[in-house]
């Protein structure tokens, strides 16, 4: 009996402790996000289990965030279809659209190529390439197929409906392919611990998701140097009136235990600068990060 009330002391003390570090880390990102003029979606789980959200009921748009779920379903078709990573796909000049960012278009300007299933993810997920993001999209078959992978997911509060050539025609386009915080943080740790993927597969995505050079001013600028982070970006332009739709990244981090946490920081319909944008995004990253290592 001693034992039995011991055991519950302790397991009320160690909920009472993640109850308090949620609500000050809530506090500390409302402080952060506090007065700006944007809306700020904050979603967290950490090491499988423990959540956090702030203003999660909003459809943010996603902007390049998708291309990871993108990634995911082109796998999961290679699979399908025992198919490999060198898996050839013809890459014409026509497929090379100018006007949008594309490094894989600057390295082949006049196409005519046949270039790799994992060559032309690499340029999508790690260098957020928009060209190969739609190429990639016509190879599985469309934006709806993607959309179906991930909703068999078990995934319901998100939507991927537009390609990045769509996105660059009405402004409002880009609205079509949204999520809420929470969705992308699922999809994040279904892709970690799920097993979801053969693991040359998984291995892949990870890597090419930790390799990526995007975003140092986002999830991992204030992280420790040496932290891992396996992470995609999203950003859009500004509109006539200088409001910024989407400033995005989601990711999976490591500590230095072990424990791994996926987070994702979504801001909106900002009229705050690049910077500023930018730098809530940092400055929340940050501080969950110091929270779970205390």
């Amino acid at each position: 009996m001693r034992r039995f009330i011991l055991l519950l002391i302790t397991a009320f003390a160690v909920t009472s402790c993640l109850f308090s570090q949620g609500d000050k880390l809530r506090k500390e990102i409302s402080g952060i996000i506090g007065g700006k003029d944007a809306k700020v979606g904050v979603a967290l789980i950490v090491d499988g289990k423990d959540t956090l959200t702030v203003n999660n009921n909003f459809h943010y748009p996603t902007q390049s965030v998708y291309k990871f779920h993108l990634a995911l379903a082109v796998l999961d078709y290679l699979d399908k279809n025992n198919m490999t990573l060198d898996h050839k796909i013809s890459v014409k000049k026509s497929d090379l659209l100018p006007n949008t960012h594309s490094p894989l278009r600057d390295d082949y300007p006049e196409g005519n190529v046949e270039l790799s299933v994992g060559e032309i993810l690499r340029y999508t997920v790690s260098l957020s390439d928009n060209n190969g993001c739609d190429i990639l999209f016509r190879f599985i078959g469309g934006t709806d197929v993607a959309d179906k992978y991930i909703r068999n997911l078990g995934m319901t509060d998100f939507a991927i409906a537009a390609t990045e050539e769509e996105m660059h025609g009405p402004w409002e386009v880009q609205y079509t392919n949204w999520s809420t915080p929470y969705t992308a943080t699922l999809v994040l740790e279904k892709f970690r611990t799920g097993n979801i993927l053969p693991q040359p597969f998984h291995d892949f995505l990870w890597s090419i998701m930790t390799d990526s050079p995007t975003g140092k001013n986002k999830i991992k600028a204030l992280l420790p140097e040496g932290t891992v982070v396996a992470h995609k970006t999203g950003s859009s332009f500004r509109n006539d009136e200088g409001l910024n739709a989407a400033e995005n990244d989601i990711a999976i981090v490591q500590l230095p235990d072990g424990r791994c946490y996926s987070l994702a920081v979504f801001v909106a319909d900002s009229m705050e600068s690049s910077y500023v944008n930018c730098k809530m995004i940092a400055d929340i990253s940050k501080a969950v990060y110091d929270s779970l290592v205390k």
